[in-house]
């Protein structure tokens, strides 16, 4: 029956009707290994070929190989394809090959310290000259330029604009009077021939100059004892116009300050002053210094926008100090370099006196730098504006005159702008913000 029908039996057992089906022979794909070429383009069959190789000739296992001379297409196409990398006059050549074509690269023997030949890799950054240069030997070079902010920060002269609040009538009339006091003094002891009479109209006349000389050199000083003793005001209750005192850790704004010599970063206010000694014979930079003084003879202060946290509310308001404002900052500064007449001079020195221009021929200098570095405590004195939900402390619109202080003997005085008292310059209480 089943030679009748045709049937035939399957691998699983069955029987089914039909003959057996054939089975076409499919060419299978043969895998061969590919031999290790070394970087020799001779073994790379048709490799080579593109590379104007010559694979006629010889045993290629002894030497290198020989190259043919490329047309100027090829040549400007195996260099495209080649290993290095040509980026200007920087670039090197692979071997000392006069063509870049790929192949092995013979091996030069190592003169220790010798240059490190390119490697064909892309990277960023720019490439060197001077090939006995190694990386991470760069000679570590100061600069002491000026420093160069734009409007946003205040450059300040140096003198705090602060003087006596006496009318100049009144200063006139006291002269006057001294003057004749002194004068009908002179003529009575003139006519009476008494001694006694010009002792006693200078003994009258003595308290009164007495006053004047100590309110002008104590004037200073005891603008700042008035100032710390003011007490702080609550910044949270303050209202629009109210000038308040406040005392506070400071942060930089948008712009942070440094200082010209130290370079002392992130500071709030930043000052550096040369002062010039002159003698009673001596050239100096002023011609008009006072014998035996000291003057200044270059300054570099500045201030910008910054920010200050209350001690009492833990508010943050903005001290609006930039863009040209009136500040009045009472910061003692330190001497950082002293110059004597037989001292030498230190290469940073001489180095941050030509960067400006600045002579030093045998001058008695000294060198100062004050600065309010962020994280220090200090109390700024201002009127308050809030503008858009944001606490400003701006300078007061008109000077800030204190009265008499009758237990020193004071005048009453006066001080422009907006003042930042700082008690010294504590690296050490400097808060980490």
């Amino acid at each position: 029956m089943s030679s009748r029908i045709g049937s035939h039996q399957l691998k699983n057992g069955l029987f089914v009707s039909g003959r057996p089906e054939q089975q076409k022979e499919r060419p299978t794909a043969t895998s061969r290994a590919v031999p290790y070429t070394g970087g020799d383009v001779k073994k790379s069959g048709e490799l080579g070929k593109m590379y104007g190789i010559d694979m006629s000739g010889g045993d290629h296992h002894a030497g290198p190989p020989t190259l043919k001379k490329p047309s100027s297409r090829a040549s400007s196409s195996s260099q495209h394809n080649s290993g290095s990398l040509r980026s200007g006059p920087n670039s090197g050549q692979m071997g000392g090959h006069k063509s870049s074509n790929s192949g092995p690269i013979p091996k030069k023997p190592s003169s220790g310290s010798g240059p490190i030949q390119p490697t064909g890799l892309i990277y960023s950054g720019p490439l060197s000259s001077s090939a006995g240069r190694r990386s991470g030997q760069l000679e570590p070079t100061i600069s002491f330029k000026k420093m160069v902010y734009g409007s946003s920060v205040t450059s300040l002269s140096g003198d705090i604009k602060m003087g006596f609040n006496v009318s100049r009538v009144a200063m006139w009339v006291l002269f006057v009077v001294i003057l004749m006091a002194l004068m009908a003094g002179a003529f009575v002891m003139a006519t009476v021939k008494k001694f006694v009479i010009l002792v006693a109209v200078g003994a009258a006349v003595a308290p009164i100059l007495m006053i004047l000389l100590w309110n002008y050199a104590y004037k200073e000083r005891g603008l700042v004892e008035f100032l710390r003793r003011y007490p702080d005001a609550e910044l949270r209750s303050a209202v629009n116009g109210q000038f308040v005192k406040v005392t506070g850790v400071v942060t930089c704004g948008s712009i942070p300050l440094e200082t010209s010599f130290q370079r002392v970063p992130r500071c709030v206010y930043a000052s550096t002053e040369l002062h010039e000694y002159k003698a009673c014979i001596g050239n100096c930079a002023n011609p008009r210094q006072r014998s035996f003084s000291w003057g200044r003879r270059h300054t570099e202060n500045y201030v910008g926008d910054f920010y200050i946290s209350d001690f009492q509310t833990g508010l943050r308001a903005l001290v609006k100090a930039g863009y040209g404002a009136k500040v009045a900052p009472f910061v003692k500064p330190k001497t950082v370099v002293d110059v004597t007449s037989d001292s030498e001079l230190s290469p940073n020195f001489l180095r941050w006196l030509a960067d400006r221009n600045l002579s030093s021929d045998d001058h008695v200098m000294r060198l100062k730098e004050g600065y309010i570095k962020e994280g220090s405590t200090i109390s700024v004195m201002g009127v308050v504006m809030r503008q858009e939900n944001v606490l400003m402390i701006v300078p007061p619109p008109e000077p800030i005159s204190i009265g008499c202080q009758w237990l020193r003997c004071l005048l009453p005085t006066y001080v422009e702008g907006l003042i930042l008292t700082c008690d010294d310059i504590q690296d050490g209480d400097v808060i980490p913000v």
